[in-house]
């Protein structure tokens, strides 16, 4: 593999719903006598940043520079969330504070590397409180070589035609991770990247692999597209394009955890183009750095070295 871009002049401004992921870690030696399920007995706990706030991460593991946009409430979580971000070199964190809100947070209990149970706690923020968010977009926009919008489904991008209008007027390449079967507020970007499940709900199933080219394609053109990554897990990626189609096999490992695994494809894929690399090139490190980080517990990052290792 040739030498990897300088990464460390590439700024992505991401935008989109942040959470607290937390884990239980312990073991289970026996059934509770009240209902029939296991009983962890906790041993250690970790907190770590989700949602957009990994892609951030991911982003200033390579070496390049983030700024996030999002939405906390008021509360411990959030602040936890904060300093975890402020303790993360390379990532800017400018989290609006709605004290209506909960902060997103996955708690998860695991035990012998599989986990037992997840739970989540969410609320959608408030209009007045992304409304500011906006104002913030548009003052962070011309520092940005690249626009990255993560959505959730957690109600944090209430406003994103606006900012993919916005983005595009000014001439910056915007990649969406979208969620949900409502892709006509995707319009216009340059990227979009769901996984293989986020595309048939909004595209249907497939036969063979002129099927769901047909498919793709028609959303690509639909939407108004440059390109539409599809990620297929054990299929590898699948890049289309108005110029033709190209695959990306996957890479032959172990799978341990897919958790994230969308955040560290694009956020990759991001700080390619922000470095100035073709589609195809960026799409070809995306693919390893995916195939790196299934092999890790949780939502996890990949660092320059490890894809310089491959």
């Amino acid at each position: 593999m040739t030498s990897l871009p300088d990464f460390s002049r590439a700024r992505v401004l991401v935008v989109g719903d942040v959470m607290l992921d937390r884990y239980w870690f312990g073991d289970v030696e026996r059934i509770s006598p009240e209902a029939p399920v296991p009983v962890l007995k906790v041993s250690r706990t970790e907190e770590r940043p989700g949602g957009a706030a990994n892609v951030a991460r991911n982003i200033a593991a390579l070496g390049a520079q983030a700024t996030l946009l999002s939405v906390v409430g008021d509360d411990e979580a959030g602040r936890c969330l904060g300093n975890l971000l402020d303790s993360q070199p390379g990532v800017n964190a400018l989290l609006h504070c709605d004290p209506q809100i909960a902060t997103t947070v996955k708690l998860r209990a695991v035990a012998r590397q599989q986990q037992l149970l997840r739970i989540d706690f969410e609320t959608a923020p408030g209009h007045e409180v992304l409304q500011a968010k906006l104002a913030d977009f548009r003052a962070r926009l011309p520092e940005a070589d690249v626009v990255l919008l993560s959505d959730y489904g957690k109600g944090g991008l209430t406003h994103i035609s606006e900012m993919i209008r916005l983005a595009r007027s000014a001439g910056k390449p915007v990649l969406v991770d979208p969620k949900g079967d409502d892709y006509a507020r995707y319009r216009g970007a340059t990227l979009l990247t769901p996984n293989r499940s986020e595309f048939r709900q909004v595209a249907g199933g497939w036969q063979d692999e002129a099927s769901l080219t047909a498919k793709a394609q028609a959303l690509r053109e639909s939407l108004g597209l440059e390109a539409l990554l599809v990620t297929r897990s054990e299929d590898g990626m699948t890049l289309f394009r108005a110029a033709g189609v190209s695959h990306e096999p996957a890479q032959a490992r172990e799978v341990f955890d897919v958790s994230g695994a969308g955040d560290t494809v694009i956020a990759t894929l991001a700080v390619m183009l922000a470095s100035g690399a073709a589609m195809d090139a960026a799409v070809r490190l995306a693919n390893r750095a995916g195939g790196i980080v299934v092999g890790k517990l949780g939502t996890a990052v990949v660092t320059r070295g490890e894809l310089e290792g491959e």
